[in-house]
C-alpha cells in the first residue's frame, strides 16, 4: 500500500486567523453584534456554530453560519498564507511517492478555494468533517497518518486507527494533545519532512 498522508487545513497547513478575524468582524457588523474576535480566533478548530455558541442567539445561528461562509470568500481567501513548512511537508510526501489529502472541518468550497489560491499540491479535499467524523474519509482514502493541530484531529486519527501527528501551531497545548492520545507532537511543520523520512524508514517495504 502506498503512503497517504492526511492534513488538517486551518492552523496546520494555513494560518487562517487573519481571514477568520476579518470575516467575523464583517459578520458582527452586519448583525450589529460586537463579537470577541481575538478570543474566538485564539483556538480555531471547533465548527463555527460551536465557536459562536453563546455569542449569537440560537434562532439566527444557521443563517449566520451561511452568511459567514459567503463573506469568507471576500475577507479570507487572499489574506491567508501557508504556515512555515507546509509546502515542504507536502513535497516530502511526494518524494516518498505518496498522496496528500486534506480533511477539514471547513466548508468544503472555501477549503478548495484556499488550496487553489495557494497552489497546494493536494490530491483530495473533504470538508465539514470534525473529530471522529474524519475517520470515514481517512479510511476511505487509505491514510496512514493524520497531521493536525487540534485534539479533534487526534480524535479523528484514533477513530480511524492511524498515526496521529500533532503540531503546536494551533490553539491546543502539547499537554492537551498528549492527553487526547496523539502519537507525535512536533513544534511545527518545518520539522515534519525529517520526521516523515524517519517514519517511512521504519515501515515494512511494499509487498513484504
Amino acid at each position: 500500500m502506498s503512503l497517504v498522508v492526511a492534513f488538517d487545513l486551518d492552523m496546520t497547513l494555513i494560518d487562517t486567523v487573519p481571514g477568520v478575524a476579518g470575516t467575523l468582524t464583517a459578520l458582527g457588523g452586519e448583525l450589529g453584534v460586537d463579537l470577541p474576535v481575538a478570543e474566538l480566533t485564539a483556538r480555531l478548530g471547533p465548527p463555527l456554530d460551536v465557536l459562536l455558541d453563546g455569542h449569537l442567539p440560537a434562532e439566527v445561528m444557521a443563517s449566520a453560519v451561511d452568511r459567514f461562509r459567503e463573506l469568507y470568500v471576500d475577507h479570507a481567501i487572499h489574506s491567508v498564507t501557508t504556515l512555515d513548512g507546509a509546502v515542504e511537508s507536502i513535497a516530502a510526501v511526494r518524494r516518498h511517492g505518496g498522496r496528500v489529502v486534506v480533511v477539514t472541518g471547513k466548508y468544503e468550497p472555501n477549503a478548495r478555494r484556499h488550496v487553489e489560491h495557494l497552489a497546494l499540491d493536494v490530491d483530495h479535499v473533504t470538508g465539514l468533517v470534525v473529530g471522529a467524523g474524519k475517520a470515514e474519509v481517512l479510511v476511505r482514502e487509505g491514510a496512514s497518518l493524520l497531521v493536525g493541530d487540534h485534539v479533534h484531529d487526534v480524535e479523528g486519527a484514533r477513530a480511524a486507527g492511524i498515526t496521529s501527528v500533532s503540531v503546536l501551531t494551533g490553539g491546543c497545548s502539547e499537554e492537551e494533545l498528549v492527553e487526547a492520545g496523539t502519537d507525535v507532537v512536533l513544534a511545527d511543520l518545518t520539522v515534519f519532512p525529517a520526521w516523515l523520512d524517519a517514519f517511512v524508514a521504519t515501515q515494512e517495504p511494499l509487498g513484504v
